[in-house]
């Protein structure tokens, strides 16, 4: 996984300096570890949106004003109901080799034989939870869905083994829907004014 730097600031934690730093065009955060102290910081929020609305997971190096850099990755962002702005993000320190949970974009490959039969792909999941180290762990999934037909759905315990080849696990119930073919819409060729011309008809008889 291919990783970033973000640059951070240390900030005081009260309500007065989260309204001060977001007119500044700054995003509140906190870093965490467990068995560590919760650090609060700030980060700007035109670079945390970059990181947030990518297509691919991405290990993050913080880096603090004193040109300490600690390894990160982004847990958790919280969103403005209104103005869908990022408000708040929290970062999760990690040592070298250990074991992490993160969610990573999915995306699909392949030529679905029902699709290809005029059937549609839905994905219902963009995201998945893996586990497994920082080294392992891709910056997407990508899935192949080539042995699909129409109504056919993959769910997690259905994705091929390639797609991750034991380097890392995939965390959820083994149950859950993944992606799904479904059946093209049949074409009646009943138009309103078939219908009501018929119902018509059916009065005057």
């Amino acid at each position: 996984m291919e990783s970033i730097v973000l640059n951070v600031e240390p900030r005081v934690c009260n309500k007065n300096e989260v309204k001060r730093l977001r007119k500044a065009g700054k995003v509140p955060a906190v870093v965490y570890h467990k068995g560590e102290e919760t650090v609060h910081v700030c980060v700007n929020e035109l670079s945390l949106d970059k990181l947030v609305h990518s297509s691919e997971s991405h290990i993050v190096d913080l880096k603090f004003p004193d040109g300490e850099s600690k390894r990160s990755f982004l847990k958790d962002v919280q969103f403005d109901q209104v103005t869908d702005r990022v408000i708040h993000a929290d970062f999760q320190f990690f040592s070298a080799g250990e074991v992490l949970e993160m969610e990573v974009p999915t995306s699909f490959t392949g030529e679905s034989p029902g699709v290809v039969a005029g059937g549609k792909m839905q994905i219902i999941q963009h995201t998945l939870t893996v586990k497994g180290t920082p080294s392992n762990i891709p910056q997407h999934l990508t899935i192949d869905t080539s042995g699909l037909e129409l109504g056919q759905t993959m769910h997690i315990n259905e994705i091929p083994a390639e797609t991750y080849s034991g380097k890392f696990e995939i965390i959820g119930d083994p149950e859950t829907p993944v992606v799904s073919i479904l059946a093209p819409k049949v074409d009646t060729g009943t138009t309103e004014t078939d219908a009501e011309e018929s119902a018509e008809e059916k009065v005057e008889e």
